[in-house]
């Protein structure tokens, strides 16, 4: 599985230290930003949601200090469903009902171990279709307006 990744300067050192983490059983492609000064976030919301939509890698992560800036970003791409989460539980309803293909986090409010265990929860879950597969279609067929 390949992950892209992405941070400002905020999100940084956690992601760093993910990528770090899980090396062993994930592949990333890192999208920036590669150091501590001061950045855009946009640019690197962009970079890792592109990655997704364009199939380079399977699902995308991005980290500021609050979260909320990558994720209104990176769902401007057409086809990225980005969930900002703090929780496991959260993570997996994102991937659950709304087929979420990228997380965001804020640095601020999770740190590595409960990054991780955020992670391996969204990553062993699976959407559920269904009922959900309707919903997720309209937001879709809506976004091709």
């Amino acid at each position: 599985m390949k992950l892209a990744i992405g941070s400002d300067h905020g999100g940084f050192e956690l992601k760093k230290a993910i990528m770090e983490t899980l090396k062993d059983e994930i592949e990333w492609l890192d999208c920036g930003t590669y150091s501590l000064d001061s950045c855009d976030y946009p640019d690197f919301a962009f970079k890792t949601a592109l990655k997704v939509k364009n199939k380079e890698c399977d699902y995308g992560i991005v980290i500021c200090k609050s979260g909320i800036g990558m994720s209104i970003a990176a769902n401007k791409v057409k086809g990225i469903r980005c969930a900002l989460v703090t929780n496991e539980t959260n993570a997996i309803l994102s991937k659950q009902h709304n087929n979420s293909n990228m997380l965001a986090f804020g640095a601020n409010d999770v740190d590595l171990n409960h990054a991780i265990s955020i992670i391996k929860a969204w990553l062993n879950t699976t959407f559920l279709a269904g009922r959900h597969e309707n919903r997720v279609k309209k937001i879709t067929d809506f976004e091709n307006q």
